[in-house]
């Protein structure tokens, strides 16, 4: 989702838009024991779109596995649409739809597909991305301009689906939608098939990838299009696209260049483009921005900025860093949601490691910093929902303490530890992880005990204090007192910078003038 630069926006507009919605579209928290019984393969989803009304109508074709016969198949979908009917093995069967939940009576066969029918105006959403549903505009040249924003919300403001962070459709969905000539709808995966009938244009995109639940998604509009053959660093050519509106079509080149940069400044750090039987994509939308796997929403009005010798946009790559945290890795519970967030934006502070240098990094670090206020912990309790979960330091403070990692381990090891981590398959596509996963990983890797650092920084809100006292004429005497582990820290000394091991048990540290603990900001630390 947003990176950390929307902080103060986030702060300011988001009491009072969360205060405005009318009903809690959060989700995640405990899984309904009713969907523990069975799990998602595959969605088809067929939706014909209807501007001038801002309705959908259509079904979803929806694949499952049972380990058992169930009597009671249960779904999400929110009660403003209206649901027409469902059909199991050829029949009509019952249902009831009661506020956000669809309760399918499977009849007695060995089914394992349903489809349900369905449609109404869509929800209307109040503050996107962060509070989301649908956007509709007009654009420039009076065309009608559709996004679809849902992170916080899910796909049951969408289509029915099994509406968890730890469900994913493990063979990935079908999205056909159709809509009047001559609006073109961009989606994930690939488009397969295009086809034209009275005044309608039918688009057919596929992928067999599994996919989070809030990034399916789709985007209307009039648009024009720009591609090139993008060659990942393992050798694969991947297509790229930019899908603009056509008022802003003289700036679809600029952005498909900087989209490249972006893509091969993330494969350096986190390894090759995770999708690549798909295609890497942004396309423009009517609000902000959104990571949706393999169609980045993009809204942030071609603000580029100069990079060292490159052309950047802060909106575009953050998102683009979600396919591989959030999308290629993705969190089985909420809780986790600063693995989509934090190392996402270390993955922005590396654009200005990678094109601005290491002074182009510290200031970036210096300025998120100053963010950090330590209002909770980064790690949520279990079973969160979205919205609980979702705050500001899960971008800023996540991001920075993967930053301590970097000094803590040093880039030797840190850099390739990073995207041996995103190329783990125990740990991407269908395998959700969890916080543990992750601290388990960089400690084995490493073979370094960073337990305690782990559990201080991303369990609680509290950080270690540094303590000098000088000691004789040359001496200074620098703790840790309130931690019970050690780290490395930098010491700036009268020597020049020196590395020490520190602990809540005071280490000498000698020096002509007076030390400086930490003077390039490695860690979060309360200095008197």
């Amino acid at each position: 989702m947003k990176s950390s630069s929307l902080l103060l926006v986030f702060l300011l507009i988001s009491i009072s838009a969360f205060s405005q919605i009318q009903k809690d579209w959060a989700w995640g928290g405990p899984i309904d024991p009713l969907q523990q019984k069975y799990q998602v393969l595959h969605y088809q989803l067929e939706l014909e779109i209807f501007p001038e009304k801002q309705e959908i109508h259509g079904k979803n074709r929806i694949t499952f596995d049972a380990k058992e016969k169930l009597d009671t198949l249960r779904l999400n979908l929110i009660e403003e649409y209206q649901v027409e009917k469902v059909i199991m093995d050829g029949k009509e069967i019952t249902f009831r739809h009661f506020g956000d939940t669809l309760d399918i009576f499977p009849i007695d066969c060995t089914c394992e597909e349903v489809e349900v029918y369905y449609g109404g105006r869509t929800p209307i959403a109040i503050n996107p991305p962060w509070t989301g549903g649908f956007t509709w505009e007009m654009d420039q040249l009076d065309n009608h301009w559709m996004g679809l924003s849902s992170q916080n919300e899910g796909a049951k403001i969408f289509m029915p689906c099994l509406d968890h962070p730890s469900s994913e459709p493990l063979n990935g969905v079908d999205l056909i939608f159709t809509a009047p000539k001559p609006y073109f709808v961009a989606s994930n995966g690939r488009l397969v098939e295009r086809k034209s009938n009275n005044g309608k244009i039918t688009y057919h995109w596929t992928t067999q990838y599994p996919i989070n639940n809030y990034n399916i998604n789709f985007t209307l509009g009039v648009f024009h299009e720009e591609s090139i053959t993008f060659e990942s660093r393992d050798g694969t050519e991947i297509p790229m696209f930019v899908f603009v509106l056509q008022e802003n079509k003289d700036k679809a080149k600029a952005l498909l260049d900087v989209l490249e940069t972006s893509a091969k400044t993330h494969e350096k750090y986190f390894g090759p483009y995770p999708f690549p039987n798909d295609k890497i994509a942004v396309v423009e939308t009517p609000y902000l921005g959104m990571e949706h796997q393999t169609i980045n929403a993009y809204g942030n009005n071609y603000q580029f900025e100069k990079i060292g010798d490159v052309t950047a946009d802060w909106l575009l790559h953050h998102e683009l860093g979600h396919e591989w945290f959030g999308n290629k890795i993705s969190v089985r519970d909420w809780a986790d949601f600063w693995i989509h967030e934090g190392l996402t934006a270390y993955g922005d502070w590396l654009f200005y490691l990678e094109h601005g240098g290491e002074a182009a990094y510290h200031e970036k670090v210096g300025s998120v910093r100053k963010s950090i206020a330590h209002a909770r912990p980064v790690v949520s309790p279990r079973n969160s929902t979205s919205d609980f979960a979702y705050h500001p330091e899960i971008y800023t403070k996540g991001a920075f303490i993967i930053h301590s990692l970097r000094y803590y381990l040093g880039d030797e090891i840190f850099f390739p530890m990073l995207k041996a981590f995103t190329s783990d398959e125990r740990f991407t596509y269908e395998n959700l992880v969890e916080t543990s996963d992750f601290t388990d990983f960089v400690q084995k890797y490493s073979s370094v005990d960073l337990q305690g650092f782990f559990d201080m920084y991303l369990k609680t809100i509290h950080v270690p204090k540094v303590k000098v006292k000088k000691k004789g004429k040359k001496g200074y005497q620098v703790s840790l007192p309130n931690i019970d582990f050690k780290m490395p820290v930098e010491i700036k000394t009268s020597n020049g910078y020196e590395r020490h091991v520190l602990s809540s048990k005071p280490v000498l540290v000698r020096s002509e003038s007076l030390i400086e603990v930490d003077p390039k900001n490695w860690y979060l630390l309360k200095k008197d």
